[in-house]
Order: structure tokens, then sequence, then C-alpha cells
């Protein structure tokens, strides 16, 4: 079980981060549900299926979705008997239907806590959480005549909190000396729903701003701005909102064209928020035994600051071992050949040392009596 695995150091390889520079992004539109597309047959799943089609079901973190949706076309081209579908609802919606065992596999941007493993069927065994790849969350801003927003500790702080209104305020003039900055009101959007990169985001802001009083999780009482529901909502919103500002998964950012801060980080640099600078948060990082990796806050000098894993949630002792066995050959899948998508589509891919951990977890399921 993921219990006996040693903790291990994420290295991210030259290699993999040349990689990821230089390539544009291709995603397809963020979806907030599919239709079962394709996971693929690879030849233990096309044995686990040998009767038919496995149909898997999974729900849950909108970040990762715009890369499922990919991962799972892509196998399918080769693997048409293994197809998967996937509600992009969020992270807290993920995690209930993962524990109420409505779906085959949950999806999460905030990982497992004591009391949520806790509510697991004891039949299902230990809740079983991978991650699946890196990704980072983005200031999005709309605001006609300002490129390059530089948004300093201080000044996101305050938009986040409420204390900064207008986008003409001292503290952004400060940041960005020479733009010609309006009076228009500053509406800060945020997550309406549980959700996954609200926790990566407000753990980042209860570690950077001093007088932030709302804590961090997936859910919290925001004292100022707008709610949508999912990524696709909070980029639609900013898209809409002339003079909008919030934080959405990069990808969701990138696709719909929307401008990006640069954010101050923990050493005072500001960073723009690129693939290359986000994996450098997660250099020399521990990676816990349960691979729920945190890193609020992260002090290399060119590091993007706002930075996390993504998890898929599995049963160690699964009601269908032929579904499962299918899953897990598409997730090994995702972790070699699935790698360039996610280059593609800017996320991080998982370095080699940990893949193979994440293998060895996954390898723990219960799967034995799939034929």
């Amino acid at each position: 079980m993921i219990s006996t695995l040693r903790a291990t150091r994420w290295a991210f390889s030259a290699s993999a981060i040349a990689l990821v520079a230089g390539l544009s992004a291709c995603a397809p539109p963020p979806q907030t549900s599919s239709s079962p597309v394709g996971g693929g047959a690879s030849p233990a799943a096309s044995t686990a299926a040998a009767g038919g089609t496995v149909s898997i079901s999974g729900a849950g973190a909108t970040a990762p979705n715009p890369l499922y949706q990919r991962w799972f076309q892509e196998y399918n081209k080769t693997n048409p008997n293994v197809q998967i579908s996937y509600d992009s609802v969020g992270s807290g919606a993920g995690v209930k239907r993962y524990l109420d065992q409505t779906v085959d596999f949950g999806a999460t941007d905030s990982a497992l806590k004591a009391d949520e493993k806790s509510k697991l069927a004891a039949d299902r065994g230990k809740p079983v959480q991978v991650p699946t790849t890196g990704l980072f969350v983005v200031f999005a801003y709309n605001l006609d005549g300002v490129e390059n927003l530089k948004l300093s500790r201080p000044t996101f702080c305050g938009i986040v909190d409420g204390s900064i209104k207008t986008w003409n305020d001292p503290k952004i003039a400060k940041d960005n000396a020479g733009a010609q900055l309006p009076a228009t009101p500053v509406t800060f959007v945020h997550r309406s729903d549980g959700s996954g990169t609200t926790s990566i985001f407000t753990s980042h802001i209860a570690k950077a701003c001093p007088e932030w009083k709302a804590g961090s999780g997936k859910t919290v009482e925001w004292p100022v701005g707008t709610g949508a529901k999912g990524n696709e909502g909070v980029t639609a919103q900013i898209q809409q909102t002339k003079g909008a500002i919030g934080y959405t998964e990069y990808s969701y950012a990138k696709e719909n064209k929307l401008a990006m801060a640069s954010v101050q980080n923990k050493a005072g640099t500001f960073v723009a928020p690129t693939p290359e600078a986000a994996a450098k948060a997660l250099e020399g990082a521990k990676i816990p035994e349960d691979f729920a990796l945190k890193v609020p806050d992260p002090e290399q000098k060119e590091a993007y600051p706002i930075v996390s894993l993504t998890w898929v949630l599995l049963y160690e002792n699964p009601k269908d071992p032929a579904k499962a066995k299918a899953f897990n050959e598409f997730l090994k899948w995702s972790l070699k050949d699935g790698k360039q998508y996610a280059t593609e589509l800017g996320y991080i891919p998982l370095p080699e040392d940990l893949s193979t951990k994440v293998s060895t977890a996954v390898d723990t399921i219960k799967v034995s009596s799939a034929k």
C-alpha cells in the first residue's frame, strides 16, 4: 500500500523543463463534463475487456479537465474498447462521489484529509490517491490597455480581501510604474463551488497575506467578490466583465487568451506564470508517503508561487476489478506516453522517479480477479 512507500524528492530534469519550453498550447475548449471517450485497451486492458467494452466513470477537479479529456481521446485511438467518461464538477463534488462510490474514480486538486479518508467504506480498503500531473493557478484579468500587470504580495492581498477597490489604487500603481490604470472598480472573481483550485489558491494567500482571515480550503467565506462554478465558470466570468480579476488554472486562461499577471513570490521576485517557472516551485520538494505534497509558498527565487499536484482517487478493493485493471493500465500509459500532452497543454509532467512510485502504488489495487 502507499504507506509502505518511502518519501522521494521531486527532481525535474533539465530535459523535462526544456521540453515544456517553446511549445504552444493546443488545449481543447474546457468542458464541464464529457460523454464517454476512450481510454484504450493496452494488452492488459484488452484482457479485462475481453467480453466487450469497459465503461469507466470518474468525476472531480476542473483544473486538470482539459488534460484528462485529451488523454482519454488519445488513449482511445489505439484502445477503443475502454471508454472513460469524466464529469468536471469540482474537487469537492469529486471527493463526495468517490466516498459515496458512485464513480469508479474521483479526482481532486486538494489531497484527502484524514477525516475524508475515514469516511470510505471499509470493504473498499484504504483510499489510494496518486498524482497525475502538476498544475498552477494564475491571476487572470480583463483590463483594457494594461499589459504585463504585476502584483506584489500587498497588492494581490488587497484585491482578495477587498481593501483595494479600484484599478488606479496606489498599490497597483506602485507595482506598475507608467501604466495607464483606470478608475474602474476591481471585480474579484472566485469559485462558488467546493474546489481544489480554491484550496491551492487560498493556501498561498494564507501564507502570503498577514491580514487574511478566511483561512484556506476547498471552500472559504470570501470577504469580497463574485462567485462562479468551476474553472470554466471563473474563466467565462472574467472574459465577460471589464475590470475583473480572478484565479483559474493556467491552461484555461491560456486557451481563452486571458491576460495573466506576474506575481511576486516569497523571494521578492515578480514571476510570470509559465510551466517552467511553476516547475521550479516543485524542485527539491519532499513527496509524502501518501503523495499529499503541499508547496503553499515556495522559496526558490525564480519559482512561480501558486503550484500543486493534482490527484486521482482509487479504491484499494474496487467493486469491479476488471474496470480497475483497465483504468490502471490507462494511468500507466498517462505517466509515459501521456507526458507529451501534459507538456503541450501547459501542465507539469511528473518526473520519472515519481512516476515509478505512482505505478508501484497503483499496483497495490486488488485486480487479481479480473479476467
